[in-house]
């Protein structure tokens, strides 16, 4: 039996908005357990900071009643809402689903698991205010402080290596599940999207370059949470080759990454 949401003072006029600012976008598959806490951090930020945001749970086909839980914690978080897949189709089909279900002028996608702690949405908003189209959250650029094993991290490693040889200019990490999008991006780059799956992020940061998109890289704060739904020697080899065959649906890396005019 799942356990109830406690109760805390949200302010719907915070939490909920007809017009949010901010969409929180949370990719979830089974997600019940980890997603708890997560939910609790977001709202609670939004409280803190007088944010009015929504929080969308895009379910791709959980079978652990995360849906269930999601419904149960919108009784006291009116922002909360579900959009669910009807099967298991990939985190990139989720997150598509989510983010272009949103309302917010400004669309963050994080990870249920919550490795990276909310409040590092401040220089991802930065970014933005600078004038970036994305602001993508980094594991690998100085600040950022990574807590993760080995085997995981010499994956990693390689995969990012590939992925700035064939298809990323601008993005070191393009794996790290904390992304912010300017409202106006979102349905030209991911109408497009093809990939289904974990190697989504390395299509779509892929799209924005070759759209002359500005993408903007910034340190974050991770660390590896218990129940990771990436396996390496499951997930990696699909993941490299998704790569390869995005190598050939998009072409080489342009030559020079421009500005996209506003």
């Amino acid at each position: 039996m799942m356990a109830a949401p406690r109760k805390p003072p949200y302010n719907s006029r915070v939490v909920d908005a007809a017009s949010p600012t901010l969409s929180v976008i949370i990719p979830c598959f089974n997600e019940r357990t980890r997603l708890r806490r997560t939910l609790d951090e977001v709202a609670g930020w939004a409280r803190a900071h007088g944010r009015a945001i929504e929080i969308i749970v895009a379910d791709d086909g959980s079978t652990d009643g995360t849906p269930d839980l999601t419904r149960e914690w919108a009784a006291v978080i009116p922002g909360l809402r579900l959009v669910a897949l009807p099967h298991n189709t990939g985190k990139g089909a989720a997150v598509r689903a989510g983010l272009r279900a949103a309302r917010g002028g400004m669309r963050l996608c994080i990870d249920a698991d919550g490795a990276v702690p909310f409040e590092d949405i401040a220089v991802l908003e930065g970014a933005i205010a600078a004038g970036a189209d994305v602001a993508v959250g980094s594991r690998v650029l100085d600040p950022s402080i990574v807590k993760a094993r080995l085997h995981r991290q010499f994956f990693g490693f390689f995969f990012r290596a590939l992925v700035r040889a064939l298809l990323v200019r601008t993005v070191n990490d393009t794996q790290c599940g904390f992304k912010l999008f300017r409202a106006e991006v979102v349905e030209p780059l991911f109408a497009e999207q093809r990939v289904q799956g974990f190697a989504f992020d390395v299509e779509v940061i892929g799209r924005a370059e070759r759209a002359g998109l500005h993408v903007a890289e910034t340190a974050v704060r991770w660390r590896e949470q218990p129940g990771s739904k990436v396996r390496v020697l499951r997930d990696g080899p699909m993941m490299l080759l998704d790569v390869l065959r995005l190598r050939m649906a998009l072409g080489p890396l342009p030559a020079a990454i421009g500005r996209h005019p506003r």
